[in-house]
């Protein structure tokens, strides 16, 4: 809480984040500041919308915190937003927009976040706000919700791309990023990791395309029939909210005459009872990379939404009453601060448990990949 140069907002920050993981049915600022012990909800509404603090600051506290305790070089960077349902036209960045959290159109607001997954727990270490056009071509209403001249419109992708590069420029230790069609689906996006020789497994659609022997814009639905039986297998991507997911996978090598040491390849994930459902993912890898790692990293996806689940949940990421845009980065700072805090928590008790059931060991961690 360094991050602040007065007691008050220290104090007022440490309340917050306590009545965010209580266990209120209700998180606004009425129900915080009783639970904090104030006579009203004015403290907590100058935390947000008044006192000077910088959330950009304290965001890099989080990952700080994230990386001393659970820095993996197997970690993984997934990218998705999420939406939050939002009444009136005033909240910046709201409209009637697809929420794939709703699964519709609704009135809301979008926000792309960045998890950090590893075997030991998984956190939020990174959020923004998307502003649809109507907002960014709209200096007026911009100003009213304290978006600055210099923010403009930029794509989910664009925020997805600047919130890796930060974890790249930051020394985040990681071994791979994912993240769904939405994201993966940019050709743009993909070269640009690849550029970078970061690793990742994209899911993308079928209309995409890749270069093969045979074309060099090659549909990726298109390379999969007729593929003998044997090369399909059977496997579980990970637990999901109704058991364990389990699908038929295949891969099929695309990219030829690259870097000796390096793969690209587009997997299939055909459904068990339905096989005509069929999703695809595009892979950057190294040469030694083997289908389940792939179909592991492809996978972990789910974290992302375990995460949105429980911070929504336990630490009232959905939970704000705030309509300028930098109260919603202060807001999801803390919540995401206070995720991060119960994380860990909970991966010192699983390390407690295992020291306690498991024999002494003698090997020793290697050191992350991405690690600067």
């Amino acid at each position: 809480m360094h991050r602040f140069n007065r007691e008050e907002p220290r104090q007022s920050a440490l309340a917050y984040m306590r009545g965010l993981i209580a266990p209120l049915q209700r998180k606004n600022g009425w129900t915080l500041a009783e639970e904090a012990g104030h006579a009203g909800p004015d403290r907590i509404h100058r935390l947000l919308n008044r006192i000077e603090w910088d959330a950009e600051e304290v965001l890099d506290d989080v990952r700080d915190y994230v990386v001393e305790h659970l820095a993996d070089r197997e970690a993984v960077l997934i990218v998705d937003d999420t939406g939050f349902l939002k009444k009136g036209v005033r909240s910046a960045g709201v409209q009637r927009q697809y929420s794939g959290t709703a699964g519709r159109t609704e009135n809301c607001q979008i926000g792309v976040f960045l998890a950090y997954a590893t075997s030991r727990g998984r956190t939020l270490i990174d959020r923004r706000l998307y502003l649809p056009t109507s907002w960014t071509d709209d200096w007026d209403r911009c100003r009213r919700a304290g978006i600055d001249d210099t923010v403009g419109f930029e794509t989910k992708v664009a925020m997805a791309k600047a919130m890796v590069r930060r974890a790249i420029a930051d020394k985040i230790p990681f071994g791979w990023v994912t993240a769904d069609a939405a994201y993966g689906y940019s050709k743009g996006w993909r070269f640009e990791l690849e550029q970078a020789d970061v690793f990742h497994v994209m899911a993308t659609t079928r209309h995409d395309t890749v270069v093969t022997r045979w074309s060099i814009d090659h549909p990726v639905h298109d390379l999969f029939p007729g593929l003998p039986r044997q090369k399909w297998k059977r496997r579980s991507c990970g637990e999901g909210a109704h058991g364990r997911r389990i699908f038929d996978w295949a891969r099929i090598e695309v990219r030829p005459w690259h870097r000796e040491d390096r793969r690209h390849w587009v997997l299939a994930r055909r459904s068990v009872s339905r096989p005509e459902e069929i999703s695809y993912y595009i892979a950057y890898c190294p040469a030694g990379t083997t289908l389940d790692e792939l179909i592991r990293i492809a996978g972990s996806r789910w974290a992302v939404e375990e995460c949105f689940q429980t911070a929504k949940q336990e630490c009232g990421l959905d939970d704000y009453q705030v309509r300028r845009y930098p109260g919603w980065h202060r807001h999801m700072t803390l919540a995401m601060a206070a995720h991060a805090c119960l994380t860990v928590l909970r991966a010192r008790q699983l390390d407690t448990d295992k020291a306690e059931t498991d024999p002494p060991s003698s090997s020793t961690s290697a050191s992350p990949r991405y690690d600067g």
